[in-house]
């Protein structure tokens, strides 16, 4: 959590729960993913039936927090104001299934590492899988964005030697050097390197206006859970 939110004692921000835990008889602990990073407050009898909180503090939902700091570093949910809730993410389970596995991911990557970008991979993720954008596209795109905000990129632009990648070359994927290895059986070639550059400069919305052919995207997805070493 930024120590300098806290020092603000209130705060007025928008944010994403990641994570829901109940507490106590009716209250619930949250973590949030904010523009200022992960924090983590409380949410006092929002279990009770009567609770004018507890609408806009589910899941797949970006609401205007209004939170207290005190002496504790968990903060206390003082009003919220859902702005919007992704349902479309509800109707298909493939695209509920992996916005749980997003939300888990960017937990566990803003535990100890502040970084403003997980609000915004947060958001397109689930901006896109609300719209019904295809989720191996989503998916392919969230892995690269993700180990990029950790400081991990693949190198897209020369093999594993230093040398230049040609057009005319296939490659295999080096997914623990994080770069490609040529060779002529290899199933990586000037299209799904065009790809997985687009992916990994441009924001989702974008990738997703691309015609992008079934096989080179499921070879880029391939790609992107080996960087994320799944």
């Amino acid at each position: 959590m930024l120590k300098s939110i806290v020092d603000n004692k209130d705060i007025r921000t928008t944010g994403y729960v990641l994570r829901r835990t109940s507490y106590g008889e009716a209250d619930r602990i949250l973590s949030l993913i904010t523009p200022h990073g992960k924090l983590n407050v409380i949410a006092k009898g929002v279990r009770k039936s009567k609770s004018k909180l507890a609408g806009s503090i589910e899941l797949f939902t970006l609401t205007d927090y209004n939170i207290h700091f005190g002496k504790s570093e968990l903060g206390v949910v003082t009003g919220a104001k859902m702005i919007n809730h992704y349902g479309g993410i509800l109707k298909d389970f493939r695209r509920m299934e992996l916005a749980g596995v997003v939300l888990k991911k960017i937990s566990q990557a803003s535990e100890n590492l502040d970084n403003n970008e997980y609000y915004d991979i947060t958001k397109q993720v689930l901006v896109g899988l609300d719209k019904g954008w295809p989720a191996d596209l989503i998916e392919a795109w969230f892995w690269l964005h993700l180990i990029k905000s950790m400081g991990e990129e693949i190198n897209l632009y020369r093999d594993v030697d230093g040398v230049k990648l040609m057009p005319e070359k296939n490659y295999y994927f080096d997914g623990m050097q994080l770069a490609f290895s040529e060779n002529t059986q290899g199933d990586y070639g000037v299209n799904e390197i065009k790809v997985l550059r687009l992916m990994a400069t441009s924001e989702l919305r974008l990738v997703n206006r691309v015609k992008i052919d079934d096989d080179i995207l499921a070879k880029v997805l391939n790609v992107s859970r080996m960087v994320a070493h799944l």
